[in-house]
């Protein structure tokens, strides 16, 4: 278990803390959740879905980050007031983020913070989680990083390969961070600024092939 004393005290869990039963008295309650996101990023993230549209897993390096122990785990408890409340609240998550993944080296890239909000009702999920994840992307960005959004609202937005898929789809409401990769340049040139950033880190290191028409917004696990 990571603790960072900046600000407000954060916390990331670490696969073995859920593997050793070594949970904070605080978190226990949460424990439920944090088995089931577990358990979704190796049986759905980490694995073939023929409803994806190409190769592979449904995200691509969630499972050499798991393998890695470079895959942690946040819960930010109770209910916000807003999404600008929630997203002050991530923007330590991102600094800590560019911290921990500078620490690995040549394995910073499977760098993973899984922030889950799951005391969210229903009602607000779609407002807190899609809103704080549009507050956020511009600032992610220009640090380098991508932030995603999943729920089980239904999430609206469709699969970059396949529009009817909906690879966004969490049995806990989260906000995924990672880097930027290539990859991402279907999720990053409609917005000028974002466009920039990216060709900045990697001019013409362009996937070899993406979709004609991928659809508009933020697919962070379908990639």
């Amino acid at each position: 278990m990571l603790i960072r004393e900046s600000g407000a005290r954060l916390t990331l869990i670490e696969l073995g803390d859920l593997a050793r039963n070594d949970l904070p008295p605080w978190l226990e309650r949460h424990e439920e959740s944090l088995r089931e996101i577990v358990e979704w990023a190796s049986s759905y993230l980490s694995r073939p879905h023929p409803e994806v549209g190409r190769k592979g897993h449904v995200c691509p390096f969630v499972k050499a980050s798991m393998n890695r122990e470079l895959f942690y785990l946040a819960v930010e408890s109770g209910v916000p007031e807003s999404s600008a409340e929630t997203a002050e609240a991530l923007r330590g998550y991102r600094d800590w983020f560019v911290e921990i993944a500078r620490r690995h080296g040549g394995a910073a890239p499977y760098t993973t913070i899984l922030v889950l909000f799951p005391d969210l009702p229903r009602d607000k999920v779609v407002d807190i989680v899609e809103n704080t994840q549009v507050l956020l992307k511009a600032d992610y960005v220009s640090h380098g990083l991508m932030i995603g959004e999943f729920h089980d609202g239904p999430p609206v937005k469709g699969g970059l390969w396949n529009p009817e898929f909906r690879p966004l789809k969490s049995p806990v409401p989260l906000l995924a961070i990672r880097h930027m990769v290539p990859a991402d340049l279907p999720f990053l040139k409609d917005d000028p600024e974002q466009l920039a950033e990216y060709l900045r880190r990697y001019g013409k290191e362009t996937p070899p092939a993406v979709p004609a028409r991928p659809p508009a917004g933020e697919r962070g696990a379908d990639r």
